[in-house]
Formats: structure tokens, C-alpha cells, sequence
């Protein structure tokens, strides 16, 4: 069942960002050469409107290109209120593109369209990403007596070597040491990992991501945008809820704050509030350091938690916060491997998603935060469809035990431009997004869209500033009171 539902994403990808040639430069998708041009342009809009952008993408002569693929990320924003939000790109596979703004707010607003990188780049980064395993080198550090021994592991190892395997059968998950000599495979106790410094890319190819050519503004003939109140009357939007559609854009930042589109939203400022809603929660996150990040907002928010030493050491050890009056639990704990850090982190209670849910008993007082992607880019795809389905597989047995219990979704969120594209470009986060929509898509969780936050934000960052971390624990605050 898994190895077929594997295989149809991996198909539906492969027919989305199909092979496109790269022969030199100037044929590839240029941002100063295309247009984009407002359709049907208005003196004045009204606050709620829908603005539509034609944009048509040429190349570095000019010429029209006749089929689509490029990664392109659209934003409106008004500096003077610290306001911006995401634009959705509707791609017809000709070389034209429909971006499309909300209007959510009044005032003059201005439009942006970034060419992140151009079809041939996309095409060139999804052949290189499936190529192989062995651009991050995972070093494993066995214990023997008082010293430790160094040895070579990986998702797959290309060696004759005796290994260590440490397999999980149930979800075919797997990781490989090579065994040290005279020491148990039992032993393994620490790992890191570095960059290999290998590419599947051409040189010619990687000129494509250079910084110059990496998120270019498309040149603009659009006049300045004013956006009046019109009188209309806001429509009644629910309460928050788990299990609510979340459209795209879902919202937009003002003055600091995310503001949903699809909801109404409680005001989870002032402490007593937050620590109100989180009086008798247990809360299990579980993923990478973009949720660890909450552990530390938290911490410094609401004076009542202390940290509970739960010994281990480094960054990623597991993190407990605890209010034994209100009985408050929160608890991060990182994802099974491929985890990418040069820092030294421990495996001692390591173990995949998948199996942290299912030693959770669940109510309706615990909720479950989830989030994977970051650390999965500089792989080939199946590994995180894998892991996506598993972890689908345990929510839907957490809600045969416990239906009460809230899981929330936290998709990934972008990151910083001018690193390797080929490891860690948005491009492959934003497939990643579009992979757990679709395989979550008839679950009955919550979605916090942290992609379209860091977006709206402008956070061009992998750990995103506190402003943007406090609107997602604001959103997931809602879900859960």
C-alpha cells in the first residue's frame, strides 16, 4: 500500500516538473526580459478585491517561452504598515503565469514578483535531488569503554564493509553504519554530519543559482495600487477549529500580527491569556529547530514554565517545559534521521515520528505539533514521501485510540536565498509543502501555513524572527482553545 501511494506521487511529480533542456544561458527564463501587466486596472479597489497579474516569461532574447515550470514567489505589501501577503501563482504550462493578490488591507500597496529560479533550474534541481544519497556525509561515534570510535553512516552505503543496520521493518525506514572493529552495533551513540561537497549539477548548470540569478525581480509596468474600505461589511468568519480547509493565501501580517483569512481568531497576547489556554495541556512537538524555536518563545513568554533537565547535551537534546501548578506539559523532541548539524547530537532516545505518536495516549486536552521538511531537502524525495505517509499512518491509529486528541500540522517555511541551492533551495521545501497537503488532505488536523507566513513576513530566514514564531504559536493557540 505504501510502495504504490509512493510511487503515484512520484509519477504525479515527475509529469509536474518534467525534463526541460538547458543548453546555454540566454534560453533560460529571464526577469528583466518578462512582463507583467495588471489585468483590468482600476482607479481605485475595494479592500477584499482580487487583483490578477498576467505575467509572461521570456528569455534572455527576448523570445516568448512556450512552456512553464519556473519557481516564482509573488508578495504584496504596504511598508508603512508593516503589512504583506503571499500571491498565488496559477502556472498554464505555456510560458504565462496568473499571479493573484487579496486585497486585505486599505492604503497604497505594492506588488512583487520574484523569478526564484527559472524552469531549467527546477528541472536541473529535481534530476540532481533523485540522483543520490551522498552529498552530507553522516560521521557515527560509537562508544567502547571510556574512549569512542568515528565511523561512516548513511541512508544507504555504497561498501563491501560488515554494517551496521538499524532498521525499522514495520515502516521500512533505514540507516547503515559501517561496524567499527571489535565494538557492538549497539554502541552507536552520537552523530553529525558535513556537507560531502559533491554535485550532480553541470558547471553551466549551476550558474543558474548563483545570487545574481537566484530570486530576480520580473520587471514591472504596474502602476500604483489604492485600496479604499469601499464600506463593504467583513463576512462572519467561524472560530478557528482543527480540521478547517485552509485556503492560499491563509492570511496576511499587519503591524507585526498574522491576521487569518479563513477564520476568527482569538488575541493571545497577554500571558494570562496563553498561559489560560495551556492550563492542563499536554503538548508533544515534534520535528526540527524551526518548532524548537516555540520551546524558546514559550519559555520567555510565560514566566510560569521552568525547563525541566532532561540531562543529554547540545541543542537537540530533549526539551521539557513544565507548570506543575497548572499542569502545563510541553515536550520537543527531534525527528528520526536524516537530521542535518555539524553539531554533535545524541541518538539515545532517538526514534522516527511515526513511533513518538504511537506511545502518546491522547485526549482531548493533549495536541501534537508536527513538522518535517528542512533537514529531508538535500535527499532523494521517497525517503520524506516515506516518512510522511508513516507518520499518517500513526495519526490515523492515535485517532482510533483517541479521536479527541488535536494534531496540528506546521508546514516548513523558507529560508535563507544564498545558501547551496542544490542541498537546501525553497524549491524543494515548497514541493515538500505541496507533498504533505496531498497526503494529509482527508485527516482531520490543523494547518498552520508557515510557509505562506515567512512569505507575507518577508523572513528570508531558516529560524524565522520571534514576530513570525509568535503568530504560529497565535494560530496554534486557536486550534487548540
Amino acid at each position: 500500500e505504501t510502495e504504490l501511494r509512493l510511487r503515484e506521487i512520484l509519477e504525479k511529480l515527475d509529469q509536474q516538473i518534467p525534463p526541460r533542456p538547458f543548453t546555454h544561458l540566454k534560453s533560460t527564463t529571464s526577469a528583466k526580459h518578462s512582463t507583467a501587466t495588471v489585468l483590468n486596472p482600476q482607479h481605485t479597489y475595494c479592500r477584499g478585491d482580487q487583483l490578477d497579474v498576467l505575467l509572461e516569461a521570456r528569455d534572455y532574447l527576448g523570445r516568448r517561452k512556450e512552456y512553464g515550470g519556473d519557481f516564482l514567489r509573488a508578495r504584496m505589501f504596504t511598508p508603512a504598515l508593516k503589512a504583506g501577503a503571499t500571491g498565488k501563482v496559477t502556472d498554464f504550462n505555456n510560458g504565462t503565469y496568473l499571479v493573484s493578490f487579496t486585497l486585505f488591507w486599505e492604503g497604497p500597496v505594492s506588488l512583487s514578483i520574484l523569478l526564484i529560479h527559472p524552469s531549467e533550474g527546477v528541472s536541473a534541481l529535481w534530476r540532481a535531488r533523485n540522483q543520490g544519497y551522498d552529498r552530507i556525509i553522516f560521521t557515527g561515534q560509537f562508544s567502547k569503554g571510556t574512549s569512542h570510535v568515528l565511523t561512516e553512516c548513511g541512508l544507504t552505503l555504497n561498501t563491501s564493509t560488515e554494517l551496521c543496520q538499524y532498521l525499522d521493518a514495520r515502516d521500512q525506514e533505514a540507516f547503515y553504519c559501517v561496524r567499527p572493529p571489535h565494538v557492538s552495533c549497539e554502541a552507536l551513540t552520537h552523530m553529525r554530519t558535513k556537507n560531502r561537497g559533491i554535485s550532480y549539477l553541470s558547471e553551466e548548470e549551476w550558474s543558474l543559482f548563483h545570487r545574481s540569478n537566484t530570486a530576480v525581480e520580473i520587471v514591472k509596468k504596474l502602476t500604483s495600487i489604492k485600496v479604499s474600505s469601499c464600506n463593504k461589511s467583513e463576512n462572519v468568519k467561524k472560530k478557528c477549529h482543527i480540521g478547517m480547509k485552509t485556503p492560499f493565501p491563509s492570511g496576511y501580517t499587519m503591524k507585526e500580527k498574522w491576521i487569518t483569512a479563513f477564520c476568527k481568531q482569538n488575541e493571545f497576547s497577554a500571558t494570562e491569556t496563553i498561559t489560560a489556554c495551556l492550563t492542563r495541556k499536554l503538548i508533544y512537538l515534534m520535528g526540527d529547530s524551526t518548532l524548537h524555536q516555540w520551546i524558546y518563545y514559550l519559555q520567555k513568554t510565560v514566566k510560569t514554565l521552568t525547563v525541566f533537565d532532561y540531562h543529554g547535551s547540545g541543542p537537540f537534546k530533549t526539551h521539557v517545559l513544565l507548570d506543575a501548578k497548572r499542569h502545563i506539559f510541553i515536550q520537543w523532541k527531534k525527528h528520526g534521521h536524516p537530521f542535518v548539524t555539524e553539531k554533535l547530537f545524541s541518538l539515545k532516545d532517538d526514534n522516527y515520528i511515526p513511533r513518538q505518536i504511537d506511545q502518546v495516549a491522547g485526549d482531548r486536552d493533549t495536541a501534537i505539533i508536527i513538522t518535517l521538511g528542512q533537514h529531508f531537502r538535500p535527499f532523494p524525495i521517497n525517503i520524506f514521501i516515506r516518512r510522511v505517509i508513516n507518520v499518517k499512518k500513526a495519526i490515523e491509529r492515535l485517532f482510533l485510540r483517541s479521536p479527541d486528541t488535536k494534531v496540528i500540522l506546521k508546514t516548513e517555511n523558507t529560508r535563507e536565498l544564498n545558501q547551496n541551492a542544490e542541498l537546501f533551495s525553497d524549491f524543494h521545501g515548497y514541493i515538500q509543502n505541496l507533498i504533505m497537503r496531498d497526503i494529509f488532505a482527508d485527516l482531520n488536523v490543523g494547518v498552520i501555513d508557515a510557509w505562506d507566513m515567512t512569505v507575507a513576513y518577508y523572513s528570508n530566514n531558516v529560524h524565522p524572527p520571534d514576530s513570525v514564531i509568535k503568530s504560529q504559536i497565535g494560530m496554534f493557540l486557536n486550534y487548540i482553545c
